[in-house]
């Protein structure tokens, strides 16, 4: 199976400045990122959601409120015939060294662990970080960074997820 390894605040949804997350309780999609998530699926990937929430851990937002926003996010591509396969998250601050942090490659493990017939040679991720393209370099994937600039690592830097879509 050939997964597309979607990072989720900056890349599907829009991203804020930590401390105004405690107020927002429902996603507002990025311009071309219900597009882009359609046209990843009709090209036969599944999509897996891969997200740092250290927010929670640093009491910024509760667990209970990531759920709900993840649930009206997941509502919201359903009802525009985007299904996603899986969400892995890490809620852990910075400070905890923990193994999911990306861009440790803790929850691309998890979905393989959980999903064995991943083929990685096949996958590929995208996000709008350096932790995304560092982390798609440690597994040896196609890798884009939306508005990402680096030189430490090799991906294909895009403007938006729409983008991708002419990789493909």
């Amino acid at each position: 199976m050939k997964v597309a390894f979607v990072d989720r605040d900056g890349t599907i949804n829009k991203d804020y400045q930590d401390d105004d997350w405690r107020y927002i309780n429902k996603p507002e999609l990025l311009d071309g990122s219900l597009e882009a998530l359609k046209v990843i699926s009709q090209k036969g990937y599944q999509i897996i959601i891969i997200t740092n929430q250290y927010l929670i851990n640093d009491g910024i937002i509760t667990l209970l409120q990531y759920r709900e926003f993840t649930e009206k996010l997941l509502q919201e591509l359903n009802n525009n015939g985007i299904d996603i396969l899986d969400t892995f998250y890490c809620p852990h601050s910075r400070k905890e060294n923990c193994n999911c942090f990306k861009p440790k490659t803790g929850l691309v493990d998890m979905a393989l662990k959980k999903y064995p017939h991943i083929e990685l040679d096949k996958s590929f991720i995208v996000g709008d970080s350096v932790s995304d393209v560092e982390l798609g370099n440690k597994f040896g994937i196609m890798t884009f960074g939306i508005n990402v600039n680096s030189r430490l690592f090799v991906y294909t830097r895009i403007e938006s997820l729409l983008d991708i879509i002419k990789y493909l």
